[in-house]
């Protein structure tokens, strides 16, 4: 027997949307990481998600398009009894469509990894109706044994022509914090400035932080602009997802940023 509320209820989203839900037995998400954490917790309710949500690997739901331009027609014909959405990863207008379909849509609002923990537990248990996730009990036990360690200064690439870096308020900023990296561009009065290579390479970093999405710098598109500096490769799914990698994130980071380009050299040239 199902223990999802069959009845109505009020149940609030980030943005101080309140929403009054029954069952919740149909989801169609908007945002990748809320895609794996619906189907890591709950795979029955989704039957919608983007051309984006890569995880899990074997998500056999209806493809809506991209986060940035869903197909709201396909979206309502799928009649999802909720939408997930983010206020930064999707496009005000698309969200204002789906609700005047008249369509719930639950938009998250991420800054800081509590804030993420705290925005995954309303949405699963207030709007899905879902009992809280084993994975997020992991997840926050996970980065509540993180030691810092020693601080280092980072610039933190996330697109390239022209440069975008991290700046004030972000997600990612905050994981790196944590694990004993602060980015130069952290009180910029933008969220990700368009910032100069020449100041980037001069801007008093010890090393250049590269995430493989949104854009994909791998060991020979990225560094090479930063000759100067160490540079750590690391997964943006780890870094900028929050769901269910947030259990393995802490381990699989801290791994990625000592591992640098020019550690690697230096092994190479030792006898």
């Amino acid at each position: 027997m199902s223990s999802r509320p069959e009845h109505g209820r009020t149940a609030t989203d980030d943005q101080g949307t309140a929403h009054r839900l029954g069952a919740v037995r149909r989801v169609v998400s908007l945002v990748p990481s809320l895609t794996e954490a619906v189907a890591a917790t709950a795979p029955d309710l989704l039957v919608g998600a983007t051309d984006w949500c890569s995880h899990p690997a074997d998500l056999d739901v209806t493809r809506i398009g991209g986060t940035k331009n869903p197909d709201t027609a396909l979206i309502t014909a799928l009649r999802p009894d909720l939408v997930l959405a983010n206020e930064e990863e999707n496009r005000a207008p698309d969200l204002a469509a789906l609700r005047a379909a008249g369509l719930a849509v639950w938009v998250t609002e991420i800054r800081t990894l509590d804030q993420a923990l705290g925005s995954l537990e309303r949405l699963l248990v207030l709007g899905c109706g879902l009992p809280s996730p084993e994975w997020l009990a992991d997840a926050r036990a996970a980065w509540e044994g993180v030691e810092a360690g020693t601080v280092r200064r980072a610039v933190v690439p996330i697109w390239r022509r022209p440069w975008m870096v991290l700046g004030r308020d972000t997600f990612a900023g905050d994981l790196l914090h944590r694990l004993g990296v602060d980015h130069v561009y952290a009180d910029h009065p933008e969220r990700y400035p368009a910032i100069p290579l020449d100041r980037l390479t001069t801007a008093g970093a010890d090393l250049v932080v590269l995430p493989d999405e949104p854009y994909r710098f791998t060991a020979t598109d990225g560094p090479d602009a930063f000759p100067d500096l160490p540079a750590a490769l690391v997964s943006g799914r780890h870094l900028t997802w929050y769901g269910p990698s947030l259990t393995e994130a802490p381990a699989v980071l801290a791994e990625q940023l000592t591992c640098t380009s020019r550690g690697r050299e230096e092994l190479r040239d030792q006898p």
